[in-house]
């Protein structure tokens, strides 16, 4: 079915009553074929779209048993009218409202001229009657904006009628215009009258297209020259000065007249101006805060920019100091899944890049060690850490700690996994258990070990006097070689290691129990000032159980939450 720029003439009504019929009336699957201007409306249960732009609609089939398809007969006017039998009062004959009803039609249809109701916006929302003449829908995508849509010669005094209607809620007459239509030249009255009624929501208009019959205007023409032969006949001077006299006149009120509009269009000229020039500094306001905006945007990026090459250098940072410690680290988050690895890590785990975002326990394990999870578990439950010396399948030993991952608000968000290397400390203690117990040699065999050991480490004899330290210690707490050698520990410095925790740690708990570990203390030292430091100790035993020398290892944690 093929029905194109036909529906944009009849109103809502007829229309909600030719779609239903228009799908009734098709196969399963066919085509409607519309204007550029009409649509389907709200029967979108009935057709399907194939082409937006194109209109072509294909029909769903029998979607609804029945539509409403009512149709008024047929006005027969050779028909015979019957006498009509009286009927009692109080009963309405059907036909004097069918009559009334005609009527009114055929009156709108053959008297009314053509009109057109838009809102304050100049779409349509109306038509009545046909506006071809003085109307014609715009190229390019479907606008019911009438000022679009008027035939040349209509267009700018439309705008100007629409306007000042709008503005002085009076009717606007513009008499006269040449609309030039298919070719030819009709002349018009333009009449634009705003609708009053208190019940409408939104200001309405009306448009009448008003066309000025030829032969009225040459009945005038013709009017003037029997006026001008008139004229001639008159001898009398009287009569002469007469005419002269109401020709002057006539054309004194004709340029009064054009004074006045030359005055409105000169008033409505220096509205408009003003209107632009209001609208010129908008734009200008507007491209200042755009250029504002533009400014704020290029700040906040440079700001990312640098955001992010920070992030960066701190990322290149970290990754080269994960990697330079040579110890095995892995980041677990808050699910325990894999969030970062050193390259370390790959000799205790199967772990490639791609492993990053799994479960720990999805990962082939080199360790022979089955309890890691519930460590990891027991370490965030209890918020403790877990040492525990561990194995490899090729037989190489590692230091395995578990401790909590703290953000620096203090949240717990996951565990980190350290593995330090002990194989060669593993093999001297093998060597040591194989060899006959000698002070001397345990001593100076004991001072070896210390001094390949990173962390800061000194060593005691039982009376608590130094006999040796790594140069880890003597650099982290700014000391010379060999300065406190042979001294008492609680004599060192200022005297800032004789505290009553540390003699509790040596003198009551490291007796009893032969060692501590990760035990935390506050210093306030002259040289480096106030730090947080993770004491480790251990006893050296011989043969008869005397203690003959202490092990005391320092950790400079003072950065951690």
């Amino acid at each position: 079915i093929s029905c194109r720029n036909l529906l944009i003439y009849f109103d809502s009504e007829l229309q909600d009553k030719l779609i239903p019929l228009f799908q009734y009336s098709l196969k399963p699957d066919g085509i409607l074929f519309l204007g550029p201007s009409e649509s389907i409306g709200g029967y979108i249960n009935l057709f399907t779209v194939l082409d937006k732009k194109w209109k072509f609609f294909k029909s769903k089939g029998r979607v609804s048993a029945t539509h409403d398809m009512a149709f008024t007969e047929p006005f027969d006017t050779h028909a015979t009218i019957h006498p009509v039998k009286p009927v009692t009062e109080g009963v309405k004959r059907s036909w004097e409202i069918d009559i009334e009803g005609f009527a009114h039609k055929v009156i709108m249809e053959s008297f009314a001229p053509p009109c057109v109701i838009i809102n304050e916006k100049a779409e349509i929302l109306y038509i009545h009657g046909r506006t071809g003449n003085y109307l014609e829908p715009a190229h390019g995508k479907v606008s019911f904006n009438i000022i679009e849509m008027a035939r040349d010669g209509l267009r700018y005094e439309l705008h100007a009628a629409i306007y000042n209607a709008i503005k002085t809620k009076k009717e606007m007459l513009f008499e006269k215009l040449q609309v030039k239509t298919n070719g030819d030249v009709r002349t018009i009255n333009l009449v634009v009258k705003p609708i009053i009624e208190p019940k409408t929501k939104q200001t309405l208009l009306v448009i009448i297209f008003e066309d000025i019959p030829v032969k009225q205007m040459e009945a005038k023409t013709r009017k003037g020259k029997s006026s001008d032969v008139y004229s001639k006949r008159i001898e009398t001077l009287e009569w002469e000065l007469k005419y002269t006299k109401e020709d002057l006149q006539a054309t004194i009120a004709e340029l009064q007249a054009s004074n006045e509009e030359l005055k409105s269009l000169n008033e409505e000229l220096q509205s408009t101006n003003e209107e632009l020039q209001s609208t010129n500094e908008e734009l200008e306001t507007s491209k200042e805060e755009l250029q504002s905006v533009n400014e704020e945007l290029v700040t906040v990026n440079s700001e990312l920019q640098s955001k992010i090459d920070m992030l960066s250098r701190s990322e290149n940072d970290m990754k080269n100091l994960l990697d330079g410690t040579k110890i095995g680290t892995i980041f677990l988050d808050s699910n325990l899944l894999i969030s970062r690895f050193t390259v370390e890590a790959t000799r205790m785990f199967n772990l490639i890049p791609s492993d990053i975002g799994r479960p720990l326990s999805h990962i082939v394990s080199k360790l022979e060690y089955e309890n890691l999870n519930a460590d990891i578990h027991t370490v965030l439950d209890k918020l403790v850490t877990k040492e525990i010396e561990v194995q490899t399948k090729d037989k190489h030993w590692y230091l395995m700690r578990i401790v909590p991952y703290r953000t620096q608000d203090n949240i717990i968000n996951g565990a980190v996994i350290t593995f330090t290397d002990v194989n060669q400390f593993k093999k001297i203690e093998d060597k040591m258990k194989k060899l006959p117990v000698d002070v001397e040699e345990t001593r100076n065999f004991a001072e070896d070990i210390i001094k390949i050991i990173r962390e800061p480490v000194i060593m005691l004899d039982s009376g608590l006097h130094v006999v040796s330290a790594n140069r880890s210690f003597y650099k982290m707490f700014h000391l010379g070689d060999g300065q406190i050698s042979g001294r008492y520990l609680y004599d060192l410095g200022n005297n800032q290691w004789n505290t009553p925790e540390l003699r509790s740690l040596l003198e009551e708990i490291l007796p009893n129990r032969t060692y501590f570990e990760d035990y935390r203390m506050v210093y306030h030292f002259h040289d480096i000032g106030e730090r947080t430091l993770s004491l480790n100790a251990r006893r050296i035993i011989y043969k008869g159980g005397k203690s003959e020398l202490i092990l005391l290892s320092f950790k400079d944690v003072t950065d951690q939450k």
